[in-house]
């Protein structure tokens, strides 16, 4: 595989899935003071759904999605910090519009901790715009949107 080409995960990925999920989000813990979700998924359910995309090889990247009926659903991103800089979480969003547009929806919505303002930073440069934010048990979440034409 060409280190920048996205694939689906296989059940062999798994490990890896929650390695670069663990080393991505593990900074997280103590600004929100809680486990990031992320962290908390069950990546071989998620794998065997047919939800995560990888790139690398060895993984150094992921992407969590799932189709709703309105909207491609961005569940979780994730990039290993020793690959930041390189272009990988660029990709990555660029793959789910794109996946998105196949599957024939005009819209992909995610969420990001009030507390990761990295990301805040991020989404809009990529298109997205606010649409609200949330408190769901421990989370304290921005909503985002993004529509494709």
């Amino acid at each position: 595989m060409a280190n920048d080409e996205i694939r689906p995960a296989v059940a062999a990925d798994v490990p890896a899935l929650k390695a670069v999920t663990d080393a991505a989000y593990h900074d997280y813990i103590e600004r929100i003071g809680v486990v990031p979700q992320p962290m908390r998924a069950d990546h071989a359910a998620n794998v065997a759904a047919g939800k995560v995309f990888v790139t690398g090889d060895p993984v150094i990247g992921l992407v969590v999605i799932e189709a709703r009926l309105d909207h491609l659903f961005l569940d979780s991103i994730a990039v290993h910090p020793d690959a930041h800089g390189r272009g990988v979480g660029r990709r990555l969003l660029h793959f789910v519009d794109a996946r998105a547009r196949e599957l024939g929806l005009t819209e992909v919505r995610l969420y990001t901790n009030v507390m990761m303002w990295e990301n805040q930073k991020i989404y809009p440069k990529y298109g997205y715009e606010v649409l609200g934010r949330r408190v769901d048990g421990p989370y304290d979440r921005i909503h985002y949107r993004k529509r494709l034409d």
